[in-house]
């Protein structure tokens, strides 16, 4: 796929610079402070237990969800996606084969505490990611008050514990008043844990939610080497038969610029070659064969992948 030059270079020069400023940072603080005292890129904060932990109604040995539905098709509710990243303490790496254990009430406020429903696990695949799509769960009662919208989960990396804790929606009223989803310091801080749901070309909503957990990362796959390169932007997005990338290369280097599905399966290779520092545009137009869904658009350099965006494209 041929690349385009961008005639800003003024402001490719300025974000190359602000991005080697940022790595500079991140690496004083490393040698500097402990794990738990460095700040990365993408403001990765470790992820947080739940001040009510794993609740009342969790149920064990919950089956693996079958093409990432943790909610059946004729499941009532609004449908929502959520997915992510995992990623060590240091952020500087993601760590695969990550357990993730789903559970939460359904559209109105019930959980299944009979068999699985809207309960089940999946795994982190080969670049770190996760996604399930199930519907946004009830509220209920708990004492005189309304619980806000939340998710459960039990994240577990290969060797290490289990950590356990509850996801919630940004908006939310109950959010201020309910005794975990308002903690805004300490062990159960959940200032991370609330995130922005937004609503798709197809109508579902949809939210990231990256986790920071004790592991073995694979630093090889982090994107924190945005001092080589950065995805810019991909638009539209979502899209369908053509989607936009931006993208620069800050120091003459071996190029690729790669699309991987939630299985981290390679489906397109839009760009391999040498390129000067620059900013750069490519088009990517899947075939009318590969199905809609989410897809990652990974930027590598000098064979270090170092940069991604997720894009959902509408069949």
């Amino acid at each position: 796929m041929a690349a385009k030059h961008n005639k800003n270079r003024r402001q490719f020069l300025r974000n190359a610079s602000l991005a080697a400023l940022s790595i500079g940072l991140l690496s004083a603080q490393s040698k500097a402070g402990k794990p738990e005292d460095v700040k990365c890129l993408d403001d990765c904060d470790a992820t947080t237990l739940d001040f009510y932990g794993q609740g009342p109604f969790y149920t064990a040995n919950p089956p693996m969800m079958q093409d990432n539905l943790l909610a059946a098709a004729n499941e009532p509710g609004s449908r929502m996606i959520i997915s992510g990243r995992v990623s060590d303490l240091q952020c500087m790496g993601i760590i695969p084969d990550t357990i993730i254990d789903v559970w939460h009430a359904n559209d109105a406020g019930g959980y299944d505490n009979s068999g699985f429903n809207l309960r089940g696990t999946t795994v982190s695949n080969d670049q770190g990611f996760y996604m399930f799509e199930t519907v946004k769960p009830g509220k209920y009662l708990n004492g005189n008050e309304f619980r806000p919208s939340h998710i459960h989960f039990k994240i577990t990396p290969p060797g290490f514990d289990t950590l356990t804790t509850q996801l919630y929606f940004e908006g939310d009223p109950e959010l201020e008043t309910d005794a975990a989803a308002s903690v805004t310091s300490g062990t159960f801080d959940a200032t991370h844990r609330i995130i922005a749901l937004t609503e798709n070309g197809d109508g579902v909503l949809e939210g990231t939610w990256d986790i920071s957990i004790d592991g073995d990362g694979i630093t090889s796959s982090s994107d924190i080497h945005v001092d080589k390169g950065i995805v810019y932007k991909a638009s539209p997005n979502p899209f369908s038969d053509r989607i936009t990338i931006k993208y620069g290369v800050f120091r003459k280097s071996k190029v690729s610029l790669l699309v991987y599905d939630m299985q981290g399966r390679l489906v397109a290779n839009l760009e391999e070659r040498i390129l000067s520092p620059e900013i750069y545009e490519a088009v990517w137009q899947p075939d009318s064969t590969l199905p809609g869904g989410h897809y990652f658009i990974a930027l590598r350099i000098n064979d270090l992948q170092v940069h991604y965006l997720k894009v959902v494209r509408i069949s």
